[in-house]
């Protein structure tokens, strides 16, 4: 399996998302939330208002992954 590289910081937001959000609202969270380059190759986690679904957004290899 593979992971990502060591150096990967792993960001979590504070408070709840929309699960609605796709790849362009979570990266716009990234950047005005967090204050940080949803580029940069780091992990950032999203927590749904119920608390029972997660996404994470991470940059690699030139394109976005979600995983929900």
């Amino acid at each position: 399996m593979m992971g990502p590289p060591a150096n990967t910081r792993i960001w979590v937001a504070a408070g709840f998302t929309d699960m609605r959000c796709g790849f362009d609202g979570l990266a716009a969270k990234v950047q005005t939330v967090l204050q940080k380059d949803p580029f940069s190759g780091h992990v950032f986690i999203f927590r749904g208002k119920r608390g029972d679904l997660l996404k994470c957004l991470y940059w690699r290899d030139g394109g976005l992954c979600l995983f929900a």
